[in-house]
């Protein structure tokens, strides 16, 4: 049965410190349970605690904010303008989603090594491995557990993601750049130096 929560998280003032946490990789191959299991694919990142030290103190959880993908011009879900449910900043070529996502050992499955799973909440037609992503956490919604089966465990991350949504719909959690709050998501947005 799936745990009582908020319908959102956080004060109506926006993240609090910690937060928001900046994270960016390349999308890799997970477990492949995400679509295959769930029904709710994610793009996960390589934990590397170099980039992101953050990681090694982080308690294992579920977590929320804001995703940017760099899709290649192919991609069949590459915007041409914005979106209800993206920006595109044509200087950078990224797209911003919103996201809930794991971190940590997943219970369920008994996960030895953590992961960074994260799942956009956004239908895309095609996969995106290999594609630059960053990711702004905004907030915690809910430590991991254990579950008695797939189907509790599926409606819990449906509640997430309703949880995600309906906070980051609000002004202080929104995102300056989609035109819909005051959250600085430039970060997810800026031009990437390009390597000689």
């Amino acid at each position: 049965m799936a745990v009582a929560r908020p319908l959102t998280v956080g004060l109506s003032t926006g993240p609090e410190k910690p937060y928001p946490l900046q994270m960016e990789g390349k999308v890799i191959s997970g477990f492949g349970r995400g679509s295959r299991d769930l029904g709710i694919p994610t793009a996960n990142l390589p934990v590397d605690y170099d980039s992101a030290p953050w990681l090694a103190d982080i308690k294992s959880g579920v977590y929320f904010g804001w995703a940017a993908l760099n899709l290649p011009p192919s991609h069949p879900n590459q915007p041409a303008t914005t979106s209800p449910s993206s920006t595109t900043t044509a200087a950078s070529g990224f797209s911003v989603y919103p996201m809930v996502m794991s971190i940590g050992r997943n219970d369920f499955y008994n996960n030895t090594v953590p992961s960074v799973e994260v799942h956009l909440l956004h239908d895309f037609e095609a996969d995106f491995y290999g594609v630059e992503m960053r990711i702004l956490i905004t907030g915690f919604i809910r430590e991991m557990r254990d579950y008695a089966g797939v189907d509790e465990l599926i409606e819990d991350i449906k509640v997430d993601c309703d949880v995600a949504l309906r906070s980051l719909d609000r002004e202080a959690w929104a995102l300056r750049e989609t035109g819909k709050g005051t959250l600085d998501g430039s970060w997810l947005l800026r031009e990437t130096a390009e390597v000689e």
